[in-house]
């Protein structure tokens, strides 16, 4: 049985001296002749089996390439890859500033800061061009309208504010040339003929609430694009189904006799106004 083992052993042998191309599994060299052990080794590895004389079974074990390769990858120290993600967020809007001007009675500086706040509210692209397209006014919420309204009524006695405004508005049929007119945006001429025009911005306004302000001369919408963004914030859901109290109804009245008088459901009453006088685009 062992000169089986050593003629396979010849065998491989010429097999490896004829087939240079061919990979060996395994190059055999006797370590001891009496006790029949063998020494494995290839390219990757080197194994050595035993075996006594008295028992001739040979065995041989080798690693495979892939094995060695796992092994090897096993033995490596693992890498941690850590991802930190930053997530920016907006500040709140803060309504503090507002709030120390309107009670303060500086309505100068309330309407800017009103303006600034809703350009904040409007969102980045607005912020970025500096003010606000009609079309960004949906996206304002409805409680933030309702904030800066509620601070304006509160710190005017329900004179100001953009709740008075609308009801204003609907009172004229949503006729802007009316509504201004009715607000003070715009100011008789003393001419023959009854005849408005524009206020100028800043110095023409009312930064006062005295007995000679309209009501709802406050805060201003500047209109130099057109009327689209003040009928947006007019008719955003945060001032939908607003009623009209009798207090309101009866300074609003009083308001209608400055300007020629109302009929009997308070619609203001106005002579055809003069084309060259009307501008398409307004000061403030």
């Amino acid at each position: 049985m062992a000169t089986n083992s050593l003629q396979s052993l010849h065998h491989h042998s010429f097999l490896r001296r004829h087939h240079p191309d061919a990979a060996p599994a395994a190059a055999l060299k006797p370590t001891n002749p009496n006790s029949l052990s063998f020494s494995l080794s290839n390219n990757n590895n080197t194994t050595t089996t035993t075996t006594t004389s008295a028992n001739t079974m040979i065995t041989f074990s080798s690693l495979s390439p892939s094995t060695t390769s796992s092994s090897s990858s096993s033995s490596q120290t693992p890498t941690t890859t850590t991802t930190t993600t930053t997530t920016t967020t907006s500040e709140p809007i803060s309504f503090d500033l507002l709030h120390q001007h309107l009670q303060a009675q500086n309505f100068r500086q309330a309407d800017e800061e009103t303006r600034r706040l809703l350009i904040a509210l409007a969102g980045e692209a607005a912020e970025k061009r500096g003010y606000v397209f009609f079309s960004e006014v949906q996206f304002i919420a409805e409680a933030d309208l309702k904030a800066i309204d509620e601070l304006w009524r509160q710190y005017s006695d329900n004179k100001f504010g953009y709740s008075i405004q609308k009801k204003i508005w609907e009172k004229v049929n949503k006729d802007f040339t009316k509504f201004f007119i009715r607000v003070g945006w715009m100011k008789k001429l003393d001419t023959e003929m009854e005849q408005y025009n524009y206020r100028a911005f800043p110095t023409e306004f009312i930064w006062e609430n005295g007995k000679e302000t309209p009501v709802g001369h406050l805060p201003l919408t500047n209109a130099l694009r057109g009327t689209q963004l003040l009928a947006s914030i007019l008719n955003h859901p945060a001032f939908e189904g607003m009623q009209d109290d009798d207090d309101d109804d009866n300074k609003q009245e009083e308001e209608v006799s400055k300007f020629g008088g109302g009929d009997d459901n308070g619609v203001l009453k106005t002579k055809p106004l003069s084309k060259s006088v009307l501008k398409t685009d307004y000061s403030f």
